[in-house]
């Protein structure tokens, strides 16, 4: 009995795995029977591929059909399989040669009139490939701005079955993509916009040299916002395996942009207080698609208001927080989403929230019970705690701001110190290193970390806070261009920490 073989990708997360698909002709009544754990779209597959077959020019096979998608242990999830389907329904009855599709994978949905649509999850479809070996991929034409990135695989888009049809036979082409076109990148906010607050501005460049969390907390209208929007503009440009990651996740979500599909700078999301647990870590029916912290992967991820967020959102950064991903399971199984941002959160000190803080009239227990809804743990995580003073003049070009670029410059030069130090673990900043490794291969002297180690006798400070004082301490002394941290810069890494409680 003759049978045909093509080959797609399933796409769970951001990881991808090639699935063989195999179709068996003969053997019993006509019918058609699909099996390799497919999902409700991909069950009705057999209806949208016969009738595109049927549109395309080609006869449908009049005799038992069994399609096979291995390895069969694995949820097959969408309609991403179906132009493989085809291919290895009409490689199996003869209609088509089989020479090109070793070697080859093929993605896309088939209309009922043969066209070709785009899926989701082509990139890390298609990065998954190439880590198994594949060398060439045909994918819908509309996705061909994406699939293009992933070097070292041949790319050729499809616009309709008949034209896959006809390159199988050797007798057309398919689309080949176009040289991507630079587009002109947003404008950096620039640091120069905020008046006064000399603290936040410290701690901002702080955060964005060692990759620190950071909480800002003052009355309204200081510029707390302004100054979490400036901290993209300090960060460098993503690396290159940073940015397919990046990429791969915006591709899952279905969020790319056609005309600059590859994310080169740190992403910056800021949610509405009002946001779910599944809309922040991600979530839905069936299998669970990318949140809002995953799409800030390698960027800032701003809580504005945090107070007025829900404390099940709130705790629900907490693993991420620590892990740098997420990992989410649903009745069609688990997936896993990065998730190694930069926390952001600005708070008002109360509910009424006054200009100055002598004219509040909530009563104390208010004011506890506003600010307790940033739990003790979640704040335990966020190195940088920042009070914010009023601004008391708005002339100030007695004492000139410095700009976004000058800041940036100095964060540049502690970051690549940092990556100097790390590279051979494989960390890029301060705040990735683990403590266990700062207190054992990179231990500083005991007169050095003596206020640390009184503060954790007395009980202000637990062992997660004191491993991040360290983290700290090592951004302050990559800002100061010393060989490691000094008694000073461990007190001041211990001083962020203590001014959240003030």
């Amino acid at each position: 009995m003759p049978i045909g073989h093509s080959w797609s990708v399933a796409v769970l997360g951001i990881d991808g795995r090639v699935i063989e698909v195999e179709a068996d002709l003969g053997g019993g009544l006509p019918m058609t029977k699909l099996v390799g754990l497919p999902d409700a779209g991909l069950r009705e597959a057999k209806d949208r591929v016969r009738s595109a077959v049927r549109n395309s020019g080609q006869q449908w096979p009049g005799e038992k059909l069994t399609l096979g998608l291995s390895p069969a242990n694995l949820p097959k999830l969408g309609s991403g399989y179906d132009l493989a389907i085809a291919v290895a329904v009409l490689a199996a009855s003869g209609k088509v040669p089989a020479t090109r599709l070793p070697g080859t994978v093929l993605l896309g949905e088939l209309s009922l009139d043969g066209r070709v649509r785009e899926v989701r999850g082509v990139l890390p479809g298609l990065l998954a490939a190439r880590r198994a070996g594949v060398k060439r991929a045909v994918v819908p034409a509309h996705s061909l701005f994406e699939a293009a990135l992933v070097e070292g695989v041949e790319v050729l888009g499809a616009v309709r079955l008949a034209d896959v049809i006809a390159w199988l036979h050797g007798e057309g082409t398919l689309v080949e993509p176009k040289a991507p076109v630079e587009t002109e990148t947003q404008p950096v906010l620039d640091l120069a916009d905020v008046l006064g607050q000399p603290e936040g501005r410290w701690a901002l460049e702080v955060a964005a040299a060692g990759g620190h969390h950071l909480l800002f907390k003052g009355p309204p209208g200081i510029g707390k916002t302004m100054l979490a929007k400036r901290l993209p503009g300090l960060l460098p440009p993503l690396s290159v395996d940073e940015a397919l990651e990046v990429t791969a996740v915006h591709s899952v979500h279905g969020s790319l942009s056609r005309t600059s599909p590859l994310v080169k700078t740190p992403p910056f999301v800021a949610p509405h207080h009002s946001v779910s647990v599944a809309a922040l870590v991600g979530g839905g029916s069936g299998l669970a698609a990318p949140g809002l912290i995953s799409q800030a992967h390698r960027g800032v991820l701003l809580l504005d208001e945090a107070c007025e967020f829900a404390a099940p959102a709130l705790e629900s950064l907490r693993t991420a927080l620590e892990d740098g991903e997420v990992r989410i399971s649903r009745s069609k199984g688990s997936v896993r989403y990065p998730a190694r941002f930069q926390l952001v959160l600005a708070t008002n000190p109360c509910p009424c929230a006054p200009p100055r803080e002598t004219d509040c009239t909530c009563t104390p227990a208010a004011r506890r019970r506003y600010l307790n809804r940033l739990s003790g743990p979640l704040l335990d995580r966020v190195d940088l705690h920042v009070r914010m003073r009023p601004i008391t003049a708005m002339n100030t070009h007695s004492d000139e701001p410095e700009p976004t670029a000058v800041v940036r410059e100095r964060v540049l030069s502690a970051r690549a110190r940092a990556a100097k130090r790390w590279s051979s673990h494989g960390w890029r900043t301060n705040a990735e290193v683990p403590g266990s490794v700062l207190r054992r291969e990179f231990a500083l002297p005991s007169e050095t970390t003596a206020l640390l180690d009184r503060a954790l006798d007395r009980g202000f400070l637990t062992a997660r806070g004191a491993d991040r004082c360290l983290r700290l301490s090592w951004t302050l002394a990559d800002l100061a261009k010393d060989e490691q941290p000094t008694a000073d810069h461990v007190a001041a890494a211990l001083e962020f920490r203590d001014r959240g409680a003030a």
